[in-house]
């Protein structure tokens, strides 16, 4: 009899005849489209925006069309019209990325964790960003990869992204971009490597180059012992191990509730990180389902969180334009007063370079959620804020203590008091910053401890006009370097560079260093490394490339320094600083691609963030979604 039959089947391509290269699926019952036969009963507290590609209400051709390619590689179209979460993943790990490249690894496990929890996987690649190699700096691909991963969210379909994180600038472009596009988001760190050892001795990433720097400039070392100390800072997968900036921006994240309570310092080899990265795939279903969107966690108060994070890991000064940057595409402002509000708190972990351990022990002492709870129980944070979890900070963290108190200090004995970025402001820039976690007992008794003037010093300038000036002339006996003078570089911001450089960790000429004098007071209108432990006044803004007083400086003049107001001017009369102004402005060399051209022209200054300025204005861009393409 009829109603006896096994019911019929049918191709997932509506009218076409059944075929054994498909899966084949019950037709649907009366009075039911195809796709509400196939679809979740489960739905979301927003319409996926998917649903617009592979139903394309109204627009069968379109639906047709969106669906055919993906066919090519096996997928079927059953997942695509079920109605599950499409989830992006933005894979920043290749051979060109190697602080990244652990992701090949772990987005297996994230892939897993999605579809566990009934989404679909979707890889993608993001633009490359790797510190070391890039050149003429990593700087100019933040913002690339912003506007790439912008048009990657905002144009296909995809209704939740993981976005993989590691190297410096990977972290804060991947969170600008979840923010103007604004779908539910989460960070999933790589981790940062092992720890380097050599000779018994800890050597961290980083950190080992600028002090082996200073070793063969007294001639403690040669050119082979150098390049060994280096090598052997790097024994694993993963970003560096010590607190640069790698380590910093994924603290950060974590902070900020946009990463899974631990992730950021898991070591990239650790099984953990597989075991995170799959939680992840899991959550990030989730939070497609419940529509929690970066709009609803990244508030003014889990920046403020983030600022007062910083200062007790001894935190990157890149941090500085990074977290403004993303901030500024919150749609959030982010104030002198606010880095003040960060500025008298304690260091209390113990990591290289502001300390002396790496970060496999600060994982093992607890890692972040550990240094939150010593923040929490002393009044430090807003433990109220919504985070990636659907749980509040306090909530995330309850129950996670400190296991090693020579890597984690207690908040009432900490490595430093008052550790935070000092912000400083004068007639040579309007805002620098400067990292005082890393002040010295040395610098601090040569410049900060004359009695009667106590944190106030003055100098003698020396200039140079970007890092090969300084590197062919530092060590130039006419320029009488000695330990009264503070070295100053310019043309190194996002303008004049161009993309700001790492560079105003300046050391001082071989003479001095080989009588004890390891470190003179710097200032630049450029960047400097998060693993370098130089306390440099630095970022300052606006650079001399766009009209700041460092254009003016020159070798010579006398320099100071308040730390007690937060005051840096030169003491050069207002007449011959009017005389000077009326000057060329010091060279800066040509653009050499179309991307530096572009950048040049709309790139902003580090103190606001060094974005590109007319982006902000586009903000929670998945709320429209993109006419048809045919």
């Amino acid at each position: 009899m009829e109603g006896a039959r096994s019911p019929q089947t049918v191709s997932l391509v509506e009218g076409g005849a059944p075929s054994t290269m498909l899966r084949m699926v019950p037709l649907p019952v009366p009075g039911r489209s195809f796709l509400e036969h196939v679809m979740t009963t489960r739905q979301p507290v927003r319409p996926f925006r998917s649903r617009e590609w592979f139903a394309a209400p109204g627009r069968a051709d379109m639906a047709a069309l969106y669906l055919e390619r993906f066919m090519n590689y096996g997928i079927t179209p059953e997942e695509l019209t079920s109605g599950k979460p499409i989830i992006g993943i933005a894979q920043s790990g290749s051979d060109i990325a190697p602080c990244n490249r652990i992701h090949l690894e772990t987005v297996k496990r994230a892939r897993a964790g999605i579809l566990a929890a009934g989404g679909v996987p979707m890889e993608f690649p993001l633009h490359p960003i790797f510190e070391n190699c890039r050149r003429p700096t990593a700087a100019l691909d933040r913002n690339l990869a912003y506007l790439g991963l912008v048009e990657i969210l905002n144009g296909y379909p995809i209704d939740a992204v993981i976005l993989t994180t590691g190297c410096d600038k990977t972290t804060p472009s991947s969170l600008m971009a979840a923010s103007t596009v604004d779908i539910p988001a989460i960070v999933l760190s790589g981790g940062p490597m092992l720890d380097g050892w050599h000779e018994g001795e800890l050597v961290g990433s980083g950190t080992v180059i600028w002090r082996s720097r200073r070793k063969m400039a007294a001639g403690e070392i040669d050119e082979a012992e150098f390049l060994k100390r280096a090598m052997e800072s790097a024994p694993s997968s993963g970003h560096c191990n010590t607190m640069g900036t790698a380590s910093t921006m994924n603290s950060i994240a974590e902070g900020l509730g946009m990463s899974l309570p631990g992730c950021a310092m898991i070591p990239a080899p650790y099984r953990e990180r597989g075991q995170i990265a799959y939680e992840t795939g899991k959550r990030i279903v989730e939070m497609a389902y419940e529509d929690l969107r970066p709009s609803k966690i990244l508030t003014k108060a889990n920046f403020l969180n983030a600022i007062k994070l910083l200062t007790a890991i001894g935190g990157s000064t890149n941090a500085q334009p990074h977290l403004v940057a993303m901030a500024r595409h919150a749609g959030i402002e982010i104030t002198p007063d606010d880095w003040r509000s960060g500025y008298d708190l304690p260091l209390v972990v113990n990591m290289q370079p502001a300390g002396e351990y790496l970060s496999e022990r600060f994982h093992r002492a607890g890692g972040i959620p550990a240094v939150l709870t010593e923040m929490l129980a002393n009044g430090a944070l807003d433990g109220s804020v919504m985070t990636c979890t659907g749980r509040t900070l306090a909530e995330n963290v309850s129950g996670h203590g400190v296991t090693d108190r020579a890597v984690i200090f207690d908040w009432d004995k900490p490595l430093k008091e008052k550790a935070g970025f000092l912000v400083l402001s004068g007639n040579l820039f309007d805002i620098a910053i400067m990292k005082t976690s890393v002040i010295g007992e040395d610098f601090r008794a040569r410049y900060l401890s004359r009695p009667g003037h106590e944190g106030v010093f003055e100098g003698r300038a020396i200039v140079f006009d970007g890092s090969d000036d300084y590197h062919h002339n530092i060590n130039d006996p006419a320029l009488n370097i000695d330990e009264n003078c503070i070295l100053v570089i310019r043309g190194s911001g996002p303008i004049g560079w161009p993309g700001s450089a790492e560079v105003v960790n300046m050391q001082p000429p071989d003479h001095l260093i080989q009588k004890g004098i390891m470190s003179l007071p710097t200032l630049g209108d450029g960047r400097q490394s998060g693993t370098s432990d130089s306390p440099s006044i630095l970022n300052a803004s606006p650079e001399s490339a766009a009209g700041g007083g460092l254009a003016w400086l020159r070798t010579g003049d006398v320099i100071r320094v308040d730390l007690n107001n937060g005051t840096c001017d030169a003491l050069v009369d207002a007449e011959e600083i009017a005389r000077r102004k009326a000057e060329p402005a010091p060279p800066i060399p040509e653009s050499n691609t179309p991307w530096e051209e572009l950048y040049r022209e709309k790139v902003g200054q580090l103190g606001e963030g060094g974005v590109l300025d007319f982006a902000l204005k586009y903000r929670k861009t998945s709320e429209k979604v993109p006419r048809h393409n045919h």
